[in-house]
């Protein structure tokens, strides 16, 4: 039985909640594409703490702990800063929230790009670390050597091409990838290698439509979309960008809702009536027996 954490009302801490629920595996995930159809599009969601682990959890088929977390939890300037330790960190935290979701984390950049060996290292450091199924780490036909001794070695990886956000100084930006032939070319090429080398999926990030379409159809892992085409395989967002939390966000992002709307205007509420004293109430003091 997969355990699962429910806050503790009287203490504010997790404790351990049995749940009657078996969690995915990464062969789970890489078995819903089948000669090419996946019949149940794959659920995929960013998340960087417990509570939030818990709240997407029941809904995800995967829990990314991306190194975008540098840019939500951080307010760092893009994912190039991001650590080793804030990325076993916040993995060890979501997996801890969850208990149905394959939890996969990001390597951050520089912990896997020096050589095969050097990225088994830090992605044995970080499953070790967190818990987690499963490493992410970005680019295509160079980076399939290390794909292949990772798998070989029992570290399952999923894969990234097109718009690769730690390449953004080499990129230089975040426009869409694939406009040109040679491009467009390449990022097929390299989702084949990574397919090839053992990954269990690839995350296809900004790219033109019919080049999203083409790398499906050309893989037989499952392809997870952001930004790319409705008929990729699955699909991922940066949770706090589908909740509305900033006001900039990607063109590709649907806002599903207006949480900093609701969290700004609880906090003038709440503001308010710390100002006209009427908080704390009743309801929220302790008075003698």
């Amino acid at each position: 039985m997969s355990t699962t954490f429910q806050l503790d009302t009287s203490t504010s801490r997790a404790n351990p909640t049995p749940a009657p629920m078996r969690r995915l595996t990464v062969p789970m995930i890489r078995a819903r594409k089948v000669d090419g159809v996946t019949a149940e599009p794959i659920v995929m969601l960013t998340a960087y703490t417990a509570r939030q682990a818990q709240l997407l959890d029941p809904h995800c088929d995967v829990l990314l702990v991306g190194d975008s977390l540098g840019q939500v939890i951080y307010g760092l300037p893009s994912t190039v800063p991001v650590t080793m330790e804030m990325m076993a960190n916040h993995a060890a935290a979501v997996v801890r929230g969850s208990y149905h979701s394959v939890v996969v984390v990001d390597m951050p950049f520089g912990a896997y790009e020096a050589s095969p060996q050097h990225a088994f290292e830090a992605a044995a450091t970080l499953l070790k670390a967190s818990g987690a199924a499963a490493v992410k780490l970005e680019g295509g036909e160079a980076m399939a050597e290390t794909v292949a001794f990772l798998s070989q070695r029992g570290i399952p990886v999923m894969g990234h091409v097109g718009l690769t956000p730690q390449a953004v100084n080499v990129l230089g930006g975040y426009g869409a990838r694939g406009r040109s032939q040679a491009e467009a070319a390449k990022i097929v090429g390299d989702a084949k290698a990574l397919d090839a080398a053992g990954a269990f999926a690839v995350v296809v990030e900004g790219v033109v439509e019919p080049i999203a379409i083409a790398v499906t159809e050309a893989i037989s892992c499952p392809t997870i979309g952001i930004g790319a085409s409705a008929r990729c395989d699955g699909q991922v967002l940066v949770t706090e960008d589908m909740l509305g939390m900033f006001e900039r966000v990607p063109r590709f992002v649907k806002k599903y809702e207006d949480i900093a709307g609701i969290i700004s205007s609880t906090a003038e509420k709440y503001a308010n009536e710390v100002r006209d004293r009427s908080f704390p109430g009743p309801d929220q003091l302790y008075q003698p027996k």
